[in-house]
Order: C-alpha cells, then sequence, then structure tokens
C-alpha cells in the first residue's frame, strides 16, 4: 500500500501554536527577537513559541519512509523527550511539548502520484502542508496499518506507576475487549436498530428471507424502514410433530408494553404424531374443537403489525417457519446475549439471571408461549436501555461465568496505545469495522467516509490521539461509470464513436465533462485505426462507446 504522507498536517492542525508573522511587534523588534533565541541555551527550542514543525533534509525526501520510521514520528510527536522517546531518526520536530493532540488520517488507494496528477484542484493540501513524502507499506489495508500504529512497541519509555483503580480498570478493559457481546454490539449505548438482524445474518442464520429455496410459498408482510422509535413486539410459538414435520399448534404476540394481542390455538392442516405436551404444552383435548387454521393467524397479524414493527423472540427463526411467515425487522434474544463459540443461553436461564425471572417452571405442562413473548421481549428492552458494557459487567460472572481475580497484577504493557492510556490521553479512531488492538469503547465504526467526516467532525473534543480510516478510491461502488471516467482521466488523447448523426461538439463536450477538462474536440468524418507511439505493438483498438453510430471523436486532456 502507498499514500502520501503529510506529517506537517497529523500533527499542526491540531495545535493552537501561532505563527511569529501574526506578532504585530515582529516586523518592528524582528532583530531584538532574534538576539533572544540566540541567547537560549541548547535545547531550548523545545520551549519556543512556535507553530511545531516537522523538517526533512531534501535528498531524504526522494526515499519513502518505512513503517518503523513513520512509528519513530508518531511515537515522538504524542509522547515527546519528558517520556524518555528520542527524536526521529530521519526528520526533526520542533515544538513537540506545544503539540496538543495528533491526528492520522489514511486513505487507501491514493497515492503521491495522485497528488500530481490533480496538482491544480488539492489546493489545500498545496498550500498548507510543506512536507509530502511516500510511505511504502508491507501491510495490504489500511486496518493492517492502522493495528501496528495502536500497537507498535514504544521504545525506552518508562513504565509510570499505577494505582489500584488504575489497574483494575485495565484489567476489567482487558477481559471486556474480548467479550463476545461487546465485541459484536461495541460499549455505548444504542437504538434498537443496532441490534436488529442484518440481511446477511437472516441468510446465514437460515431465517426464511424472500427469494431463498424453500421459502417460495411463505407469506411475506409488507414492512417499510424502521428507527429506534419503531414499535416491538414480542412473539413466540408452539409445534406438534404431524405428517409433514413441525407444525403451529399455539402463538402469542405482545406489544411493547407487554399488552397480549394475541393467544390462540392452531389447528395443523396434516395429521398429527406427537403433540410435544412436555415442550408445547398442548394436548388432544385442547386442539379437538379449534377451528383456527394458519392462514387465520397470517391474516389476523397482517392487521395487528404496524408497517414498521420490530418482531423479538428466542429463536425466533423457528417461530417464522411455524408461521411460515417472511419479516425482515426481527431481534433475536438468543443472539443477542451471545456466547463463546457461537453457543446459546436457553430463554429460562436469561429470564432467571438478566430479569431475576423463573419462566417453564412446570415442565410437565410444557411452555406457555405468552410468557415466553414477554421474557424475550423485556430481554431485548434491557439491553437497549442500558448498554452492552452495562450488561455485560453486571452479569460477567453470574451468567457468562466470567471472573477477573484481584491478585493478578497487569503486566506493564509498552504498546503505543497503552502508553497513552496510562498518561491519561484519550486514543480514538473512526472508521470501518476493523480489528484493532484498541478497547472498542475508542472505536466509532461507518460504513462510508461521509461517515466518518461527519462523526469526526461532531466531537466536541477530538482524542489526543486520533486516527481516521478512508476508503477513498477502494470506497468507490465498481460501477461502469467510475471506470469510465478513470479510464478516460488516465489517457492524453481519447478516440471515441461512431457517434449518433448530427452530434454536436458542444454535444461531445458536455457528454465528457465528467471525466475532466478538455483541451480540444476534433470531428473526424472517417473511421481511423488507432496505434499506440513509440511501440511495435499491434494496433490498439478503442471500443466504441454504447449508443454510439456515425463518427469518430479525438479527445485531448490538459
Amino acid at each position: 500500500m502507498e499514500f502520501g504522507c503529510k506529517m506537517e498536517s497529523s500533527i499542526s492542525t491540531l495545535t493552537n501554536g501561532k505563527k511569529r508573522k501574526d506578532d504585530p511587534d515582529h516586523h518592528h523588534h524582528g532583530h531584538r527577537a532574534a538576539k533572544r533565541v540566540k541567547s537560549k541555551p541548547a535545547g531550548a527550542d523545545e520551549l519556543e513559541e512556535v507553530e511545531p514543525r516537522i523538517s526533512v533534509l531534501p535528498d531524504r525526501l526522494l526515499h519513502p519512509i518505512t513503517a518503523k520510521e513513520l512509528m519513530e514520528l508518531l511515537h515522538y510527536a504524542a509522547l515527546g523527550k519528558s517520556n524518555g522517546v528520542k527524536q526521529p531518526s530521519w526528520c526533526g520536530l520542533r515544538g513537540q511539548r506545544r503539540i496538543e493532540g495528533v491526528n492520522v488520517a489514511v486513505v487507501e488507494g491514493v497515492s503521491q502520484s495522485d497528488f500530481y496528477k490533480h496538482y491544480l484542484t488539492l489546493r489545500n493540501l498545496r498550500t498548507k502542508y510543506s512536507n509530502r513524502l511516500s510511505f511504502m507499506s508491507s501491510n495490504s489495508s489500511s486496518s493492517s496499518l492502522l493495528s501496528t500504529i495502536f500497537s507498535s512497541e514504544v521504545d525506552s519509555f518508562a513504565q509510570p506507576s499505577l494505582s489500584m483503580e488504575q489497574k483494575r480498570n485495565i484489567k476489567i478493559n482487558n477481559v471486556l475487549s474480548h467479550h463476545p457481546v461487546v465485541h459484536k454490539y461495541g460499549t455505548t449505548k444504542r437504538g434498537l436498530t443496532a441490534y436488529v438482524l442484518t440481511q446477511e445474518e437472516l441468510i446465514h442464520g437460515h431465517y426464511p428471507v424472500k427469494g431463498l429455496p424453500g421459502f417460495e410459498d411463505f407469506l411475506a408482510l409488507y414492512s417499510t424502514d424502521i428507527t429506534d422509535s419503531s414499535p416491538l413486539f414480542g412473539l413466540d410459538c408452539e409445534m406438534c410433530l404431524t405428517e409433514m414435520g413441525y407444525e403451529l399448534t399455539r402463538v402469542s404476540l405482545v406489544d411493547g408494553d407487554g399488552k397480549c394481542l394475541m393467544d390462540e390455538l392452531v389447528k395443523p392442516h396434516n395429521k398429527i404424531r406427537d403433540y410435544l405436551t412436555n415442550f408445547s404444552g398442548i394436548t388432544a383435548a385442547m386442539l379437538d374443537p379449534v377451528k383456527t387454521t394458519l392462514r387465520d393467524i397470517q391474516m389476523k397479524l397482517l392487521t395487528l403489525l404496524p408497517i414498521d414493527a420490530v418482531l423479538v423472540g428466542h429463536s425466533i427463526n423457528k417461530d417464522l417457519e411455524a408461521l411460515r411467515l417472511i419479516y425482515p425487522h426481527v431481534i433475536d434474544t438468543s443472539l443477542l446475549y451471545a456466547r463463546e463459540l457461537g453457543k446459546r443461553f436457553k430463554l429460562k436461564v436469561l429470564a432467571d439471571v438478566v430479569l431475576g425471572r423463573r419462566i417453564q417452571t412446570q415442565d410437565e405442562k410444557g411452555h406457555h408461549p405468552l410468557e415466553d413473548a414477554l421474557a424475550a421481549l423485556d430481554l431485548a428492552k434491557y439491553l437497549i436501555s442500558k448498554s452492552p458494557l452495562k450488561v455485560v459487567e453486571d452479569h460477567l460472572e453470574d451468567l457468562w461465568g466470567w471472573s477477573i481475580k484481584e491478585d493478578d497484577e497487569p503486566t506493564p504493557s509498552s504498546r503505543f496505545a497503552d502508553v497513552l492510556q496510562h498518561l491519561g490521553r484519550t486514543v480514538g479512531y473512526v472508521g470501518k469495522r476493523s480489528d484493532l488492538t484498541l478497547h472498542p469503547a475508542n472505536q466509532l465504526w461507518h460504513n462510508s467516509d461521509k461517515q466518518v467526516v461527519d462523526s469526526f467532525r461532531k466531537w466536541s473534543k477530538c482524542p489526543f490521539f486520533s486516527a481516521l480510516s478512508l476508503s477513498g478510491f477502494s470506497g468507490v461502488p465498481p460501477c461502469q461509470d467510475h471506470k469510465m471516467s478513470w479510464y478516460l482521466q488516465d489517457m492524453c488523447v481519447v478516440f471515441a464513436g461512431p457517434l449518433p448523426a448530427g452530434f454536436s461538439e458542444k454535444a461531445v463536450r458536455r457528454l465528457f465533462r465528467c471525466c475532466g477538462s478538455i483541451r480540444a474536440v476534433e470531428m473526424l468524418e472517417t473511421t481511423h485505426r488507432v496505434r499506440r507511439t513509440g511501440t511495435s505493438a499491434k494496433p490498439k483498438y478503442y471500443p466504441p462507446l454504447p449508443g454510439f453510430a456515425s463518427k469518430v471523436l479525438s479527445r485531448r486532456f490538459l
């Protein structure tokens, strides 16, 4: 991976240092100011009222810097001599003590050559950043580079003494950062949409999904986009075994306040072989007088559920299969309270430990679906109302069986992120979800570059050390229009055609305007064979663009 490394921007843009030219006395007392600087002892430049600035020897600008050299600069910029970190071996940094923050922005797919290609349009980079160096990394992605930055070892750093509270916080953070719930959902409080299963999760978990084989005759309920204010509904079903497999015998539905909206018995369409009374609580005597069919239940659900409803259940995929129903907005509490290695808690255990509620106590009479639907609903509301981190902390030992030993001393860490946090300096990451050696509480995950930038701008106070991961060109959808635009921008002359009869030069300019500025357009009345200059290769034909029919265009770029 290669990207333009703009050293000054990564440091000085977050400082409050003022340039000396802003001093009103600078022009009148410049000579005296110079004398005062000269009279300072060696090393006093660190105390000067100067803006932090990087200096690089001219011959060093010609060679790409390595990952190790980049780490040297970042460590010194963030920690400095006062923490035992030496100046970088390949550059000089003045005013390090005045640095109030360091930000690293990594843009994939952008190299220094892109800067020179678009030199005229990149005015901000030209005027603000004096040093532009190439960085060559063996890492294949931005996440690998950022992981290297956070986990890099700081040389010659004296580990600060920690209080008992700090040591315990380190232990807790080390344990919780690997917890499956925290790893999946993060640490901060989030709205209910964060816990709704995605389309990929529905497919992977074999939930009924429209268009997939096996669900062709399922009823797909119409729904619209949901928000964090969408209503929740608890759902649970009981089944029996028939000649054709498992079929619905009872269904219960509760609204967000726990009010029962439906609790009905259902007559299976096929002959029953086993009522599964120990689990379902259903007996032959209960079903004999029942006339309600599966179709009746589906129609009733259609009238009861609003179009932005979110269904909550425990292993709710089984309930949807019994209802022969396709619905895209579901929360599954068996996945919400995740365990290691894909294991799942029973609803009875979750209700007992988390809600302090005993359910399914009379095994001989089976389960009560209304009771189970309400328990699943309350489990989802409990986690949403708090936060994944709070729920895990409250039930770390009694539910997940994890413990933190007080007598274990945390091993002193010299990793860059740990050192910063030990010194009380905040660390943050904004970008796509990555496997970083950084606690999830310090990460903000987004799906697009726009969300990353907007999130960074909304920070009332930026972390002392922050990193942004932007997809750049690699994040652009590989549609044909973008491919064509990039293809044309890299060419000095483009031949296109044939064009429709009567196609004017003005229309040609308008058509190709998205690809860059055009120096000249020449309309040719006859077709031409194009040969690449300076080579003996065979003639290269440029394929005609779709929909063109009679002329050839010669197009030159600046």
